[in-house]
């Protein structure tokens, strides 16, 4: 019997025997007793397969009988505890994924602060060697920009500049590609010469910060 499982022991036992009532191997109004199952099957303690068969007991399946065992009642309310084990199983295992998702998202989140800390620490550094800097155009709501995307406006082709990256909120967007759309109160990140920015300015309606 598979344990690899978040459910307990004896939740896993009562799932396998109301397993084999739903698909009928064990028949309903046939008796078996805890020892027996002890013995073929499952190696686990006394008390343990006690608490699976109270709970079947519980969920109607069963009836515990004195020196005889468990009697099979009824093999719709095994399909239904079927049912509702697997789909707690999902659940569980879902849950497990999405967190292990979020893990990874907050990871490459912090990369990418990271990175882009790293580019506007060199961009600085060399701001005074070299003739090309980084500029952030806050867009207001009235921008020509606002609603078109960067291969539309040919913002390359238009100024001459390079958009390394756009900040929207608490996102970071690096290096986006022809089909990003501007929104009001994106702030825009450039990269270009100084006799550029009257372009930029121009075409993004707004000038740096």
């Amino acid at each position: 019997m598979k344990t690899a499982s978040a459910n307990p022991i004896y939740a896993q036992i009562a799932f396998d025997i109301a397993s084999k009532i739903a698909c009928g191997e064990i028949r309903e109004k046939e008796r078996f007793s805890g020892r027996s199952l002890m013995g073929a099957q499952y190696r686990v303690s006394p008390e343990t397969i006690r608490r699976a068969m109270r709970l079947l007991c519980d969920m109607g399946i069963t009836e515990i009988q004195e020196n005889v065992g468990s009697v099979v009642l009824s093999r719709k309310r095994a399909l239904e505890y079927v049912e509702q084990y697997r789909a707690g199983s999902d659940i569980t295992r879902l849950k497990g994924e999405l967190r292990t998702l979020l893990e990874q998202r907050d990871r490459l989140n912090a990369q990418i602060d990271e990175t882009y800390r790293s580019l506007l620490d060199l961009c600085e550094r060399f701001r005074h060697s070299d003739r090309l800097r980084t500029y952030e155009f806050p867009l207001p709501a009235d921008s020509p920009a606002v609603g078109r995307d960067i291969g539309t406006l040919q913002f390359r082709q238009q100024t001459g500049a390079t958009v390394v990256a756009i900040r929207r909120g608490d996102d970071l967007q690096l290096s986006p590609g022809p089909g990003f759309r501007f929104e009001a109160g994106d702030t825009v990140i450039i990269a270009c010469e100084i006799a550029q920015i009257a372009q930029v300015s121009s075409l993004l309606g707004c000038a740096p910060a």
